[in-house]
């Protein structure tokens, strides 16, 4: 077998491993490369900003188990693609190898966005790879002070992370509530109850101007004139997907790589995407194409896009239907589990209290034209109360 018979994988992490084992699982015999810029095999990221950051978490404890059926599969670590020739079938790497295949998985994934402010650069973290939560872990402790930019769900978790370790902690965010744009201003509103009842200050409705200190932040000046004292800022202001390397080829890179139904790259059949990269339509919502950044989303893209890819490369025609995913996601802070089924985030305005109160345990329901759309659950009876109304989604 030539190394043009093979398929190549471009990231290392859950999407990367998934797309591997589903490739397999859909009858691809050939070989299989998966390529990453890390050094670890894969491993569970959602523990990062928990129990990683609040212990000594090894690498083995998170790392996934690799099935047999992979056994054989060739794992290049700790070196990045940095381009691709789709028209040539072939992926540079970092390194200056070049890679020919027979079908291409995009899996790269997302890079955390970094605060593009004035100040210096010691002192400041992000918590996406292993190694960024061994980092903060090791500056994190009784009476550190810790300023968290931004209140989406790194920024809730690490904040309730580095609370629970003794921290004095203090959230910035532009937005009204913490978590605003997925939940809305009720269920936010209640999660920074939460928050507060447990010492984590807040300053929403305001923006960093820039950051004190010579060859360490000391501090964090706000865009009114006002400096919050930190040892550690962690910057949690989104992702940017890892796309740049396949510029050149005509895609439709504007937020992440643009797919069609079946997840094929646009117009090459040879080319499929997995993960919080990909940007595809779900029927079940509307037409307009998002990415969905939720652990689910990486084994359910890659189970859809396998059969894909393994249909073209046997020369036969995909006949699946449309990918429409169901997203779920969770986060936990403190004791507290918040459970979701669904795209809360089409609901606008018309969010509904549909069990308990904001400040218990409680279930809210998104509706998108008079349908619910997705529902969340905060509390001890989270999972319950959330698993509930599943069934409504799936319809």
């Amino acid at each position: 077998m030539t190394d043009a018979e093979r398929v190549v994988v471009v990231g290392a992490s859950m999407g990367g491993l998934r797309a591997a084992e589903q490739l397999r699982a859909a009858g691809w015999t050939g070989a299989i490369t998966v390529v990453g810029d890390e050094p670890h095999m894969p491993y569970n990221r959602p523990p990062l900003s928990k129990d990683v950051l609040a212990g000594e978490v090894s690498h083995a404890a998170v790392a996934f188990r690799l099935r047999a059926s992979c056994a054989d599969v060739d794992w290049r670590l700790g070196e990045a693609a940095v381009g691709a020739d789709l028209a040539g079938r072939r992926v540079r790497l970092a390194g200056g190898e070049s890679l020919s295949y027979a079908g291409l998985v995009v899996a790269t994934g997302l890079r955390p966005r970094r605060l593009n402010r004035p100040g210096p650069s010691a002192g400041r973290h992000v918590v996406r790879t292993l190694d960024d939560a061994h980092g903060l872990r090791a500056v994190l402790g009784p009476g550190r002070r810790v300023v968290v930019v931004g209140a989406g769900f790194i920024g809730c978790e690490v904040a309730a992370t580095a609370r629970s370790l003794g921290a004095e902690v203090t959230v910035v965010a532009p937005e009204p509530e913490p978590m605003y744009r997925p939940l809305g201003a009720d269920l936010g509103a209640a999660l920074r109850r939460r928050h507060l009842a447990r010492g984590v200050c807040f300053e929403l409705g305001h923006t960093v101007d820039h950051l004190t200190g010579e060859e360490r932040v000391t501090g964090v000046v706000l865009d009114d004139g006002r400096t919050l004292p930190a040892d550690a800022v962690v910057e949690a202001v989104g992702s940017i997907p890892n796309t740049e390397w396949l510029a050149g080829n005509g895609l439709d890179l504007g937020d992440g790589v643009r797919c069609d139904e079946l997840l094929r790259v646009e117009s090459w059949p040879d080319v499929v995407a997995v993960g919080d990269v990909a940007r595809f339509v779900n029927p079940r919502y509307d037409d307009v194409p998002r990415r969905v950044e939720h652990w689910s989303i990486p084994t359910d893209s890659a189970k859809h896009a396998a059969r894909t890819l393994a249909a073209h490369l046997a020369g036969t025609d995909c006949v699946a239907p449309a990918f429409a995913p169901l997203p779920t996601f969770w986060s936990d802070q403190y004791d507290e589990r918040l459970q979701s089924y669904g795209a809360p985030g089409l609901g606008g305005a018309d969010i509904r209290l549909l069990e308990g109160d904001w400040d218990g345990d409680c279930a809210v329901g998104y509706h998108h034209a008079g349908t619910l759309v997705g529902v969340v659950a905060l509390g001890g009876k989270a999972i319950a109360l959330a698993t509930k109304y599943r069934r409504e989604l799936v319809g």
